[in-house]
């Protein structure tokens, strides 16, 4: 290794900034979120690896630290001997300004070392809104912003997550982006950068990028030309050079048993919105929501055994002292062994402090037995059902099988059972709505009232209704579909109070919660944008827009005043990205990207859903060629094994961690 010293740049850069930090903690909010330490956190002898990577997930510590996708990631490479991996999340605006007058780099909160030190710097994009906080972490880094300005002395910046199936409006600022599942996508990255080290970085950073773009699964902008036509459509995408490939394809990890990760989870020193250890009990989902990108880029379904899931819960809650687990995924209540492996854990974990809980489960799908093994040790947490649309001619058009007598049932029978509150999560803004669809929601609520009252003869029952804004996504039926303005949305959501208020003996028991449709509006710009909505990205942050996921910091004046300065320059507006609906002949900036389904099948599947016919869930009927099994090789994995849990004997106390103490709620 006496070679990689002599010409790597980084080989003595990791010193910490921890003194000069350490100054500029008293003075802002929460200094706990940038001191690092937490139980489960790695810091390794800079000098013992070859290869360096920093994990970003570029939204605050509270939101980023219990991030499913980067807590793996973070594991599985400092697993490795030679390999050191650190975290970073972004900073809020008190202790950025801070940073800059005192020249303060950003910095990764396990040994304090400057982002700009690392060999590559990989960011978690779950959601478009991030964006500008990307821009701070390179300025502050002294990364240069646009990747054609950097030199073999700044990090290789690589985007993952959902949101990097179209990286197109980021492109300027990224190096690369990776598709689909990162667990062995960020080895195969490292043994490249380790060999190319170990020759001495032949070909400097253009080599680097070249050997990771051949792989075919890593996407590198800068090797691709877009090609506009005269009414601002994009004519086509190409290789600018002969060795690049002209479709990058995704990642898919098929068997998850072999990635029980994450092993040991971070437990947060301050308060974080999840506190609990959560196992993905399978990947992908064949239901084919049409509004839902994470159902269609995930496929195919990959369960993980019952076994796997028992023996990753027991060794977690050991190691973290948490006492909440999260038994994660699309559709939880989907997984061929939930019955057995809900009724194994509770069974287990009898007795104990321990409680389970699944994320929101579709109507159809949950079964109130799941529900009371899920609370078996007393605490019952609200449930939270997802029907979507309001009216039933909606569900059909977005593919939510869902009936409103199968709704009703399913939530009489929880509070029959005892639950006194649940939650209904449902959208605004679909495709084909109209006020009615809409207005339906507050009939559906009143409904779910009056058969609750009845059937427990209590007064003390409640429901929230929580709107979210709907946002089309690429590579799904919707990518198509035109964005209504926050006018509409916004005025949907006024009848809807109304509605839901016209009778107040059961309006006073309904919760009412929303997101207006401005967020929604900028979220649809940067989702279906191309190369030049990057324009729009970098006038805004210099505006001083970040935390775009924050209703208090989200301004909706600045990114419409950006677009209006940016765009028309291209010959395109807002209202042309967002408003618009696309034709079927149209190049959409992310064709190049390869999610696996076939563009012809989404097509189909949006005619379909104009025409308001439902497709089944694939899974348990023929197939109905998507794309994504041909093209990966692979088949739908469907259980059971026909195996129990674990043969464990059930729990005593488990032990707590000194860092768990401080955590009561």
């Amino acid at each position: 290794m006496g070679v990689v010293s002599v010409t790597d740049p980084r080989a003595d850069a990791g010193a910490s900034v921890w003194p000069q930090l350490e100054l500029l903690l008293p003075l802002v909010s929460k200094p706990i979120q940038y001191v690092g330490g937490e139980l489960g956190a790695v810091v390794k002898p800079w000098e013992s690896a070859t290869v360096r990577w920093v994990l970003m997930y570029p939204d605050a510590y509270e939101v980023g630290l219990p991030n499913q996708g980067v807590q793996i990631l973070y594991e599985v490479l400092n697993e490795q001997p030679d390999v050191l991996a650190e975290r970073t999340y972004a900073v809020w605006p008190d202790l950025e300004k801070l940073m800059r007058e005192h020249g303060v780099s950003q910095f990764t909160v396990d040994a304090h070392r400057p982002v700009g030190a690392f060999d590559l710097f990989g960011l978690s994009f779950s959601t478009e809104l991030g964006y500008t906080n990307l821009l701070t972490a390179l300025d502050l880094a002294k990364i240069p912003m646009f990747a054609r300005d950097r030199d073999d002395s700044h990090p290789i910046v690589v985007a993952g997550g959902h949101a990097a199936f179209n990286p197109e409006p980021i492109a300027d600022f990224i190096d690369a982006a990776v598709l689909g599942d990162g667990e062995e996508a960020v080895l195969e990255i490292t043994e490249i950068v380790r060999q190319w080290k170990g020759e001495g970085c032949p070909g400097g950073r253009d080599e680097l990028l070249l050997r990771l773009a051949k792989t075919e699964s890593v996407y590198v902008p800068r090797f691709y030309d877009v090609d506009y036509l005269p009414d601002g459509r994009i004519q086509r995408v190409v290789p600018n050079r002969a060795d690049v490939p002209f479709r990058v394809h995704k990642r898919t990890t098929m068997d998850l048993d072999a990635w029980p990760y994450p092993k040991k989870p971070l437990v947060p020193l301050a308060e974080t919105v999840h506190e609990r250890f959560a196992v993905e009990i399978f990947r992908g989902c064949t239901r084919g929501c049409r509004f839902c990108q994470a159902g269609m880029i995930t496929r195919p379904v990959r369960e993980r055994s019952i076994t796997t899931v028992g023996q990753m819960v027991k060794e977690g809650l050991e190691f973290s002292g948490f006492r909440e687990v999260g038994l994660l995924s699309l559709s939880s209540a989907d997984h061929s062994e939930i019955g057995d492996m809900c009724s194994g854990l509770a069974e287990q974990y009898s007795g104990t402090n321990v409680s389970l809980s699944l994320p929101s489960t579709r109507v159809d799908a949950f079964n109130i037995k799941l529900a009371e093994e899920l609370s078996r040790n007393g605490r019952r947490t609200g449930l939270t059902f997802a029907p979507e649309g309001g009216s039933e001619r909606i569900r059909k058009v977005i593919n939510k099988m869902v009936t409103e007598e199968d709704l009703i049932r399913t939530v009489v029978t929880a509070y029959t059972h005892g639950w006194r509150q649940v939650k209904l999560y449902f959208m605004c803004g679909l495709p084909s709505e109209t006020d009615e669809d809409v207005l339906q929601i507050a009939r559906l609520a009143h409904e779910v009232i009056r058969a609750g009252r009845k059937a427990t003869g209590s007064s003390d029952i409640r429901c929230t209704v929580s709107i979210g804004g709907f946002v089309p996504k690429p590579h799904t039926p919707f990518q198509w579909a035109k964005m209504e303005t926050p006018e509409v949305i916004d005025n949907r959501l006024r009848l809807l109070k109304s509605a839901i208020n016209s009778e107040r003996s059961l309006g006073k028991a309904i919760g009412f919660r929303y997101h207006d449709g401005e967020p929604s509006l900028i979220e649809g710009l940067l989702a279906r944008g191309d190369r030049r909505v990057g324009a729009v990205i970098h006038e805004v942050w210099k505006q001083g827009q970040r935390f775009d996921g924050w209703s208090e910091h989200f301004s909706y004046r600045r990114w419409v005043d950006a677009a209006a300065a940016v765009l028309p320059g291209f010959g395109v507006d807002l209202d042309w990205f967002t408003t618009r609906e696309r034709e079927e002949a149209e190049v959409l900036p992310w064709d190049h990207l390869d999610s696996g389904l076939d563009k012809a099948w989404l097509w189909q599947d949006w005619q379909d859903s104009v025409s308001e016919f439902e497709q089944d869930d694939c899974r348990w009927t023929p197939c109905f060629d998507c794309g994504v099994c041909p093209s990966m090789d692979t088949e739908i994995q469907i259980g059971p094994t026909g195996k129990k849990l674990l043969p464990l004997s059930p729990v005593g106390g488990l032990r707590q961690p000194a860092a768990a103490h401080s955590h009561s709620h």
